[in-house]
């Protein structure tokens, strides 16, 4: 059977206002495949993947973004939402007065929620604010349930790493692929797409490839392992993609 695109990238540029941030994008992400986005601080990672959410003021404004053969440009971004791209935040904002499974009922996935808030460790979070005292595993946890909850096909993860004790980030890096193992309302196998900047989430997400930007623009491809080791031995060198 032929790969099935679900994001592909062609030439795109995201810019917030008149900046440009990212530019000259190729990126091919086919269903069910795991990506990884590395890269310094600055280089538009996170950028890039509001670009693809359209969480303003980030905007694609060249080149091609496809979903699922679907234009992404001028797309709103509840109409992505529904499309099925769901985003995990690297600092998700607390909801004072918003109760986990009053969000819950909002996406209309109280039926599922006790469930996968078992499967995460997270039952006892059911009844308190959204990221209001979490802690850090706990606020990186919910983001995985968030978007299991919402049972987008593509996922993407802004660092999810970020703010979690060491102990805690292989615990993510399993629920993250727990999810992305599974397939999407629609029966579609889920893709992903996460940034990581440690690289310490390798140990829980078995990734198909591994990518690495630098000024704004992808530089390199390649096996997941091998380009982070490379990175931590060599730093944030230019190679030719692979």
């Amino acid at each position: 059977m032929s790969a099935v695109p679900a994001l592909e990238l062609h030439g795109v540029s995201v810019s917030a206002g008149d900046k440009v941030i990212c530019h000259d994008v190729d990126l091919v992400i086919n269903e069910g495949e795991k990506h990884l986005l590395l890269g310094p601080n600055g280089s538009g990672k996170s950028s890039l993947l509001a670009g693809i959410m359209g969480i303003s003021p980030f905007k694609i404004t060249a080149g091609t973004a496809l979903f699922y053969g679907d234009d992404l440009k001028d797309m709103p971004v509840e109409e992505r939402a529904e499309a099925g791209i769901g985003l995990a935040y690297q600092r998700p904002p607390s909801l004072q007065g918003v109760q986990v499974k009053n969000l819950a009922a909002a996406i209309g996935a109280t039926e599922s929620l006790e469930e996968i808030a078992g499967k995460l460790q997270l039952s006892h979070l059911i009844g308190r604010n959204v990221n209001v005292g979490f802690s850090g595993g706990e606020t990186k946890r919910f983001e995985v349930l968030k978007l299991a909850l919402q049972s987008p096909a593509l996922c993407l993860f802004d660092e999810p790493e970020s703010g979690v004790d060491l102990e805690q980030v292989d615990t993510v890096g399993k629920a993250i692929s727990q999810l992305l193992d599974s397939k999407d309302s629609r029966g579609r196998q889920r893709s992903g797409l996460v940034i990581t900047h440690t690289g310490f989430i390798l140990d829980g997400i078995d990734a198909d490839v591994a990518h690495m930007m630098v000024d704004g623009t992808i530089v390199a491809a390649g096996d997941a392992h091998e380009m982070f080791e490379s990175i931590r031995t060599r730093g944030y060198r230019t190679r030719s993609a692979s």
